[in-house]
């Protein structure tokens, strides 16, 4: 079992800081250097949003676990392709019988909460009631038309709705609905949080297909790559109205969306987030002091 990491003994109870976690598949795993600043400056959010990768690292975030330690799972679990197969493998239904309830082989077999579970860290707890940090996970309700944030009850299978790529995962049920990746809606929910969070800070890791060769991109390419262009669009729209007060973007467009096995490449060529974090919450932190206001009191 991953030790949990103590609060910094310097964390500041009256700095109410929210942090949103975007999604965007392999990408994602470049929120862990927002983790490690966070713990670099001594604080820790008050609360904390996620959607899709973002919403699996909140979670791990929100348990308890430190930067450090979820990046040594990301490793562990990701050190090799046979590996990595072979605890994709282990999520398959387990009886044929079970293979033709959930419909048989289809394009997006995969189920989205066993791929989650498989892979999340040992010890996570099974509820977010059991979370040390309030967590939101976003989701799409698929029949509803709307984002959906899940914020109680089971958290595995809100995460694997919130990851539930539409051709990649089969949709989730839960609470009555058909869930399905929470990016379709708000890929980057930095919008969810009360009024007690007197700073915000985004981490959005959307990227897109970069310019380069212009090859011909296969059809999974096509998808993935319309996938991000889409959420792009979503998160400028919503940034055209309202905008947090850090906006942290990652240099992830030259990974793809199911990159994960480049994750140490990703990991190495995005640390610089770190310091960026560093100083530009620094800043946020000094301006709202130099103001006046004063930061609600932090809640659980």
């Amino acid at each position: 079992m991953i030790p949990r990491d103590p609060a910094p003994a310097s964390s500041a109870p009256e700095a109410s800081i929210g942090l949103a976690l975007g999604g965007g598949g392999a990408r994602g795993l470049a929120h862990l250097h927002v983790l490690a600043a966070f713990e670099d400056l001594g604080l820790r959010p008050a609360r904390i949003a996620g959607t899709s990768i973002g919403a699996i690292v909140g979670a791990g975030a929100a348990s308890g676990l430190g930067a450090a330690a979820i990046e040594d799972h990301v490793l562990a679990v990701l050190a090799s392709p046979r590996g990595a197969f072979g605890t994709l493998w282990r999520t398959r239904p387990p009886t044929l019988a079970e293979f033709r309830a959930e419909g048989g082989f289809r394009l997006g077999q995969l189920n989205a909460e066993r791929v989650v579970a498989a892979f999340l860290p040992p010890g996570m707890p099974a509820r977010f009631e059991d979370l040390g940090v309030p967590l939101a996970v976003i989701a799409t309700d698929f029949y509803g038309g709307r984002e959906w944030p899940i914020r109680s009850g089971d958290l595995a299978s809100a995460l694997g709705a919130s990851a539930a790529l539409p051709a990649i995962f089969r949709p989730v049920r839960r609470d009555g609905l058909v869930l399905v990746d929470g990016g379709i809606t708000n890929p980057l929910p930095f919008d969810v949080f009360d009024p007690s969070c007197a700073v915000v800070v985004a981490s959005d890791v959307t990227g897109g297909p970069e310019r380069g060769a212009l090859p011909l991109p296969t059809p999974v390419e096509t998808m993935l790559g319309a996938s991000q262009l889409m959420m792009g669009a979503v998160v400028r729209a919503k940034l055209a109205c309202a905008t947090p007060d850090v906006l942290i973007r990652p240099p992830v467009s030259s990974y793809r969306v199911l990159d994960f096995l480049r994750a140490r490449t990703i990991l190495r060529e995005t640390h610089g987030v770190r310091e960026e974090v560093k100083r530009r919450l620094g800043e946020a932190l000094e301006g709202r002091a130099a103001s006046g206001s004063r930061f609600p009191p932090e809640t659980a």
